[in-house]
């Protein structure tokens, strides 16, 4: 690999590691100083909260079928995150340029699985239970690997829908709560379907053009 390459390369692998480690030291913070739930919310503002939350599921809060679910949910993000990661080294051995927004976006999209993969593998054997009332602290056990807990504790309640409107009247505009790595997956996704989609669509039209 050519060394302005190389250097891209390094660059991006320090930029990914600086991105687990920022996710990895706010939910620790959050996951061995504070309760779950509203009792330990802290009110930045009123319209942005730390809320402590655990996520059995995807991101955002979604579920997923229980613990066979999960299961196969975190092998979905080992399996992606390899990918990620193999697709930006296939990408900086190119010999035509890659734009410097998709390395950055793919490398912050991989940083995020990562980040959550870690939770998922790890803080079940690492931390005791977390609960309404007790806080977790390290040397405990309450899951095996791959059935660790996502940390979440971003809370965004911009405002509350009047009663009147059809649906939504009574709930909280933006109700998931999120993590760190949850955002780093959504700004790269956001940045690359919005402003580097002319890239992807040359690649389509040069694998298009190589099988006729």
């Amino acid at each position: 690999m050519p060394a302005s390459r190389f250097g891209k390369g390094k660059q991006l692998l320090i930029l990914g590691i600086a991105l687990v480690i920022i996710d990895q030291i706010i939910k620790i913070l959050v996951k061995t100083n504070m309760t779950i739930g509203s009792g330990g919310e802290i009110r930045v503002f009123e319209w942005f909260r730390i809320l402590f939350v655990e996520n059995k599921g995807m991101a955002f809060g979604m579920a997923f079928g229980g613990n066979f679910g999960k299961i196969l949910l975190s092998l979905f993000r080992i399996a992606l995150s390899g990918v990620l990661i193999w697709w930006i080294a296939k990408l900086l051995k190119r010999k035509d340029p890659v734009p410097g927004g998709v390395l950055i976006c793919l490398t912050l999209i991989a940083a995020g699985a990562v980040g959550n993969l870690i939770d998922c593998l790890f803080y079940g054997m690492l931390f005791s239970e977390s609960t309404v009332s007790t806080v977790a602290s390290f040397g405990g056990s309450y899951a095996p690997p791959l059935l660790g807990m996502v940390v979440d504790m971003f809370y965004f309640p911009l405002w509350v829908w009047p009663d009147w409107v059809p649906f939504l009247g009574g709930h909280v505009f933006f109700e998931p709560v999120f993590n760190f790595a949850d955002s780093c997956v959504t700004v790269g996704a956001i940045y690359l379907i919005f402003f580097q989609w002319r890239f992807f669509a040359g690649e389509e039209n040069k694998r298009k053009s190589v099988k006729q």
